[in-house]
């Protein structure tokens, strides 16, 4: 039972809210379902943080991995510490308040930091796919070159027309192809949890 009611709700909702596209009195039953899963989520966001907490408290009995469960919980707790703080001074997304400058001063940078060590795995990883084994990689690399000097102040005059020629037509054919293939992807999976083939929520 515990397994097959939540898999009967999720098959019945599933194709209730699909009919709904087609089926115009459906349509408030849709907006119903989706606050209702809208409200789900908000406790599901809660029960996760929970989780989380639990997670790295127990990390701290046990010894195992303290000094990042350390930094996480007085991460989480300080932060939301400061929002419960800005919400009693009236507004905590103005300029001056004490959330948001948790944001410009403490999370803004921590991103940028994060950006920043990305842009030195990319180039490591555009170094290995740009050497030279087959005519892919070759097209690859002439290809990238061209984009690059079309960017850049020094030639970009030069090469202007030849990058927006890349950027406009193969490259945006790539990317359709992709998304395509992402859309599709998903249909996939939508109907297979809908038939019951695949049931990540009972996991």
């Amino acid at each position: 039972m515990k397994r097959t009611l939540p898999f009967a709700f999720s098959v019945v909702t599933g194709f209730l809210i699909l009919a709904a596209f087609f089926i115009r009195p459906l349509q408030n039953l849709q907006q119903t379902l989706l606050l209702w899963y809208t409200i789900v989520s908000a406790f599901a966001l809660v029960v996760g943080l929970l989780n989380l907490v639990g997670t790295h408290l127990k990390n701290l009995q046990r010894g195992r991995n303290v000094l990042y469960s350390l930094i996480l919980l007085m991460g989480f707790f300080g932060t939301l510490a400061v929002g419960v703080w800005s919400f009693q001074q009236g507004d905590p997304f103005g300029p001056y308040s004490s959330l948001m400058w948790v944001y410009g001063y403490i999370l803004a940078p921590l991103q940028s930091t994060m950006f920043s060590l990305l842009a030195f795995f990319l180039a490591s990883a555009a170094f290995r796919a740009f050497r030279i084994r087959n005519m892919e990689a070759l097209l690859l690399l002439l290809a990238a070159v061209l984009v690059m000097l079309g960017r850049i102040p020094v030639s970009e005059q030069a090469f202007a027309g030849i990058t927006e020629w890349i950027m406009s037509i193969p490259n945006l054919a790539a990317q359709r192809g992709i998304q395509i293939g992402v859309a599709l992807g998903a249909v996939g999976m939508a109907f297979r949890i809908l038939f019951g083939l695949e049931r990540p929520y009972l996991r």
